[in-house]
């Protein structure tokens, strides 16, 4: 155990330049780029000049003074990443600073694509809006349908990089942008500063098949770096495994990087599963030591239960009490975060050393 072999023997995902070429230009369909095609056939040859020397980050500096390695030469995305974030946590640690609500529309329905009409997360997230606003508190709203709705807008697997070593997880995420893998308009480098200023998060979310969206799946996913990952890339050097096994056998504290914000959770569903989302959120949540806000702030429910789709917003138009419940979850963390910002409230388990920080 105590010298960790790396293992590998999975088949190489290398592509000959025919087929890099065909899923390259394959983006290139529409009729409109046909009188282009001497300036496509450029762009291909750059394109597959960058994949074939593995430029991920083709624009980089030196990391400079606070690094382990000042010299080690990081992608000038990451640290404008870095950047944003270390602003955020300076805008949430300041008292002076309004408090903030990250209020999640977790549902990836839009108006604005294919299903044609708004979801009811999003109707749900406007009834909660005013409550935080009314108490005093700032509001930043992060739409998860714009995954689907919105040009450029992705968000990219996690490529699992903990479980290679927790230090190999940087914080904020290295994996993106990839610039020669064509892994590029990853939302997480602005949605991960939204996190870091909030000093409570509510997460408003359908249940599809007993599970998250996959958008708001990709979030959380997207979110482990922020559970024990790694402010410094140079302390492994980009991503070398070797390395950061060594330094997770030394003795890694796993810092928590949200520790302490409150949080709310509404789930509905229409037929199943709703609790069972409910409890896995809360679950995630609090295993990254943010604090339930109390169980008030923590809903699950039906709308138009076995009722059909056609009908659901009626329902929800009905259905007062429910809207109601979700004012009640955002009274309850708006309280919950303006007694913490007072200094009124304390964790019983704020002086407790955990034997296993993991």
């Amino acid at each position: 155990m105590a010298n960790p072999d790396i293992r590998k023997g999975m088949p190489s995902v290398e592509l000959p330049r025919e087929e890099f070429e065909r899923r390259y230009r394959s983006r290139f369909v529409d009729p409109a780029f046909e009188p282009l095609a001497r300036e496509l056939d450029a762009i291909v040859a750059a394109a597959w000049d960058g994949y074939s020397n593995s430029r991920k980050a083709p624009r980089t500096r030196k990391a400079g003074p606070g690094f382990a390695d000042p010299d080690y030469d990081l992608s000038v995305d990451w640290l404008a990443a870095r950047e944003a974030i270390v602003e955020a946590q300076r805008r949430h640690d300041d008292a002076g600073e309004t408090p903030r609500i990250l209020l999640i529309n977790g549902s990836s329905r839009s108006e604005h694509t294919c299903p044609g009409e708004m979801s009811k997360s999003w109707r749900l997230a406007k009834v909660a809006e005013p409550v935080f606003q009314q108490m005093g508190l700032a509001v930043d709203l992060l739409d998860l349908s714009r995954l689907t709705s919105e040009f450029g807008r992705q968000i990219h697997p996690c490529k699992s990089c903990v479980s290679t070593a927790m230090p190999l997880c940087h914080w904020p995420c290295s994996c993106y942008p990839n610039y020669a893998l064509d892994q590029t308009d990853d939302w997480m480098n602005e949605i991960y500063p939204l996190w870091v200023a909030a000093h409570g998060i509510m997460i408003v979310t359908p249940v599809n098949w007993y599970h998250a969206p996959t958008g708001l799946k990709a979030m959380i996913d997207r979110l482990v770096c922020a559970d024990g990952g790694n402010p410094d890339p140079t302390s492994t050097h980009g991503k070398k495994a070797a390395e950061a096994k060594a330094l997770e056998l030394k003795g890694w504290p796993y810092p928590r990087h949200l520790d302490g914000r409150h949080f709310a959770v509404v789930v509905h569903g229409d037929a199943a599963g709703a609790e069972t989302l409910r409890r896995s959120l809360s679950d995630w949540l609090t295993d990254m030591s943010l604090v339930q806000a109390s169980r008030t702030a923590e809903l699950d429910g039906y709308i138009g239960y076995m009722e059909p789709y056609a009908t659901s917003h009626q329902a929800l138009d009905q259905d007062e009490d429910f809207q109601e419940e979700t004012r009640n979850a955002a009274r309850a963390l708006a309280t919950a975060v303006k007694l913490s910002r007072e200094g009124k409230y304390r964790r019983p388990d704020d002086d407790l050393e955990a034997p296993r920080p993991k």
